[in-house]
């Protein structure tokens, strides 16, 4: 029995690229990896466009291709997990929907997966897209690591090969805001990684903006860090310890100097204009946290289907069970 990779894509609004994309991917695996069975999972995030007729197309027309489409848009961290969780191939692939994950990686992963590697993963070595967005990127990574108790892998955004036992893992999690740059870090196994550059996004414009993308990177900071409010506190004290000391140094100065030492109103208003910054920085800090914890207390679901095509009754039953 042929051993089976399934290769999960999450799209939202990618109707440019979804058949192009297919074809890359059936091209590679029946050109590179033919001694293999594979499928290809799409997970719709609800697009607004022809994206969800242009995969039912798809789909009616290779029994392998397979869709779920959500009810609504579940976000960028919940949905390709799901996806995931719901491909049970020897290993899954997970891709990006425009270009920007290399179709032609594929074979190498399988390679370094065949010597027994669990997780094989793509690293960014350099990108096409626009410096600016690629040196944010690269501050985010170093401050993340530099805040978290485990090491994040720099330049990693999910592209990459996960065997079916780390897969299990993710499977078992129930975690309403998923990270999984994070969740290999803590829980996987050793991975290797292999480098490539990122071209340019084949078609059609990025759906990340600055809110989106805030909003995956604080998911990882609350998911994995206490230093930020642990800083709080740390500034408490040193605060508190420098204002004491101006305190007497001023009082001291006054007694020395009573009728020549002026102190003046620009002191004071500076003082309280940094500490109310101080205090409002690590209050949202703490709603952050707040949030984070909230939304994983209600537990829901990580995302809710409204149709899926191409599964038979066997994968649906598993499908249930991991609900």
């Amino acid at each position: 029995m042929r051993k089976k990779i399934s290769i999960v894509i999450p799209t939202y609004n990618e109707e440019a690229n979804v058949v192009p994309l297919s074809k890359a991917v059936i091209e590679v695996m029946e050109r590179d990896l033919s001694e293999y069975d594979y499928e290809i999972l799409f997970i719709d995030n609800h697009s607004k466009d022809n994206t969800q007729a242009l995969l039912r197309g798809l789909c009616a027309n290779n029994k392998k291709i397979k869709a779920i489409f959500n009810a609504k848009n579940f976000g960028q961290a919940r949905s390709p997990v799901y996806g995931m969780k719901q491909a049970y191939g020897d290993c899954v692939v997970r891709l990006t929907a425009d270009f920007q994950d290399p179709v032609d990686m594929i074979p190498k992963f399988v390679r370094e997966w065949e010597k027994g590697t669990k997780i094989v993963i793509g690293v960014k070595s350099a990108s096409q897209e626009r410096k600016t967005m690629y040196w944010i990127r690269s501050c985010y990574y170093r401050m993340i690591n530099k805040i978290t108790d485990i090491d994040h892998i720099n330049q990693f955004t999910g592209f990459g090969l996960y065997d079916k036992k780390f897969v299990d893992v993710v499977r078992d999690l129930h975690d309403p805001l998923p990270y999984l740059r994070g969740i290999i870090a803590e829980l996987g196994f050793d991975y290797t990684a292999i480098e490539y550059t990122q071209p340019k996004r084949r078609a059609g414009k990025s759906k990340n903006n600055f809110y989106s993308l805030y909003d995956y990177a604080m998911i990882g900071i609350t998911s994995y860090s206490k230093v930020v409010m642990r800083l709080a506190t740390f500034a408490g004290f040193i605060i508190g310890g420098l204002s004491m000391l101006a305190a007497i140094v001023y009082l001291i100065m006054k007694l020395m100097f009573w009728h020549r030492f002026s102190a003046g109103i620009a002191p004071l208003l500076i003082g309280v204009f940094f500490l109310g910054a101080l205090q409002l920085f690590f209050i949202g800090f703490l709603g952050e946290y707040v949030l984070s914890i909230n939304t994983r207390v209600l537990d829901r679901p990580l995302v809710v289907e409204e149709e899926r095509l191409n599964f038979d009754e066997e994968e649906t039953e598993k499908e249930e069970d991991t609900q």
